[in-house]
């Protein structure tokens, strides 16, 4: 049994308050904006793609294991904004920032390229096609890794009770200025209130979160 199995048994969840009927239709309209999302920006993502891969050769997208609906692992898609030694580095920069927000405001791991895309939120497109083959929705809790998962203690089940979202309560509400014990209670709350008007509102409330770049790092 894995550590997320053996969570999900032992925790309790408080699931959704949509009814099956919202689920189905908030994931028709995943389906059908990600596709429209895909083709649009289909011009702006082979560029962005071509300029990872000159600033130093590595990969163009960046792959990490996600916690996703039901405990399910997939492999969460960024355009690649560190350098590719990254992971090996990491060990040698945590401190007591990332251990409140699980983000460093200073990564000198990023690339100048890569704090563009980051700024911008151009690197999380590639996430387009993780809403479209249903790995995530738009609108859900920020994926998180599995080490993350003892964080949430016994609101882990509550999470992984909804696909996790490209945008949500969290992502529109400071970002990383946020404390991660706050960042779980958003995820909660939004766990626990993802309807229909939900989903649309956080959608429209994304697009001056991300022009205002908040808690963006």
């Amino acid at each position: 049994m894995t550590t997320v199995e053996a969570a999900l048994r032992n925790m309790e969840a408080d699931g959704p308050v949509s009814d099956h009927g919202s689920r189905a239709l908030i994931r028709l309209m995943d389906v059908l904006a990600a596709s429209a999302a895909l083709l649009f920006f289909l011009p702006t993502l082979l560029l962005i793609a071509a300029a990872v891969r000159v600033q130093d050769g590595g990969p163009a997208l960046f792959r990490q294991q996600r916690i996703g609906r039901d405990g399910r692992p997939f492999a969460c898609l960024k355009f690649r904004s560190m350098t590719p030694d990254a992971e090996a580095r990491l060990p040698q920069l945590v401190d007591g920032e990332w251990a409140e927000r699980r983000k460093l405001r200073r990564d000198p791991r990023v690339t100048p390229l890569g704090r563009f895309l980051r700024l911008s939120s151009l690197d999380e497109l590639p996430q387009l096609i993780n809403v479209l083959v249903g790995d995530m929705s738009l609108v859900g809790p920020r994926p998180i890794v599995a080490d993350e998962a003892p964080l949430y203690g016994r609101r882990f089940a509550a999470y992984c009770a909804v696909r996790p979202g490209l945008t949500g309560l969290w992502q529109v509400s400071g970002r990383n200025d946020v404390s991660y014990a706050r960042r779980v209670a958003m995820d909660m709350w939004l766990v626990r209130n993802l309807t229909i008007r939900t989903y649309l509102a956080l959608i429209l409330r994304t697009v001056p979160a991300v022009l205002g770049r908040e808690g963006v790092y």
